[in-house]
């Protein structure tokens, strides 16, 4: 029941990361990729967007990575590093990129340096879920191989475990996904403004069909090139009934999004396209297990004493309830203290 347990958390916290800080990311991409006369506009709707808890989303990550060190310590030391390179590339990025986003508000050089800080959060936002889905992709390869006496120490380098085109793949797959929740997301924040701008509405509208499309394309290639890349996962993604109703209602949900969004039902779109993120890792959650190290290491053999995980899962019992409406307070109280949206913001 322990390890069960412990994957649950996990996975929870992975979906929670992917439908806030993810669509946080997404939101960076978009500043990125802001075009057309409606530029500096699309920028200061993101700004808004994000400032209320673009900062506490990371609290997912950081449960995630707290749970994997105290439940799982063997699997965290190989992971860690195995996957030294990307992790630490990932890290890099959400520190600059939190940096950036206060910086380029406070630049002593308003025009100049503004931009600078600019460029520099939204390029850390594309790289940041690049190298989470290169971890991902890593994990699911099964080519981190464990010694195997004491299934702890990884016999590959900090290079080939990851640096191949799966893995990115799969991290190009997660970033695509990330943009197109954030699309939906911000197609809501733009309907729903004091003042709307039809114009910027449908600014977003185009993003989310167009990436949620490309996420749909990518999510296929995929699938196809794990047959050979990933050979543990794809069997266990075509192994039983709930693993091909996982894969039919993540299309269908795609779809659906995708139509809901192409007529402007935002609020529909959001909610299916949020839906879908969630059976997407829970499906490669689904496919993982029972390893967390494919194929030699599984949660139950990297499990921690009882005597350490059983207090670990009643803490976050009591605390995981607090810090729910804690930062579902914390957004409520900053989106009602919003400013207005003023046209021609900072670009």
């Amino acid at each position: 029941m322990l390890p069960e347990l412990v994957a649950a958390v996990l996975l929870f916290a992975l979906v929670a990361y992917a439908l806030t800080g993810g669509a946080d990311f997404g939101g960076g991409v978009w500043d990125l990729f802001a075009s057309g006369l409606r530029k500096a506009d699309q920028r200061a709707l993101i700004e808004r967007a994000l400032a209320p808890i673009w900062e506490a989303n990371h609290v997912w990550l950081i449960l995630l990575v707290v749970v994997m060190f105290v439940a799982l310590p063997t699997a965290y030391a190989a992971i860690s590093t195995a996957l030294h390179l990307p992790i630490l590339a990932m890290l890099i990025g959400i520190v600059l990129r939190g940096a950036a986003f206060v910086f380029r508000s406070y630049d002593p050089l308003p025009g100049r340096g503004a931009a600078r800080w600019r460029t520099v959060f939204a390029v850390s936002s594309l790289l940041t879920p690049l190298f989470l889905g290169v971890v991902m992709g890593a994990l699911l390869t099964g080519q981190i191989r464990l010694d195997d006496q004491q299934r702890v120490r990884p016999e590959v380098g900090f290079i080939s475990a990851w640096f191949a085109p799966f893995p990115f793949l799969v991290g190009a797959f997660v970033t695509t996904l990330f943009a197109w929740l954030a699309a939906l997301y911000l197609a809501v924040e733009s309907e729903s403004e004091p003042d709307p701008d039809p114009g910027l509405t449908r600014d977003f509208r185009l993003r989310a069909v167009l990436s949620g499309a490309l996420a749909g394309v990518l999510s296929i290639v995929v699938l196809a090139l794990a047959e050979t890349q990933a050979p543990h996962i794809a069997a266990r993604l075509a192994d039983g009934l709930d693993a091909a109703l996982l894969q039919i209602g993540a299309g269908v949900l795609g779809f659906a999004a995708i139509g809901a969004a192409y007529r402007a039902r935002y609020r529909l779109a959001r909610a299916l396209g949020a839906t879908q993120v969630i059976v997407v890792v829970v499906g490669l959650g689904r496919a993982q297990w029972p390893f967390v190290i494919a194929p030699d290491l599984t949660f139950e053999a990297a499990l921690a004493p009882q005597s350490v995980v059983v207090p670990m899962l009643v803490a976050l019992a009591i605390g995981t309830p607090i810090l729910l409406v804690a930062l579902i307070w914390l957004y409520r109280v900053f989106k009602s203290r919003a400013p207005a949206r003023s046209r021609g913001g900072p670009s």
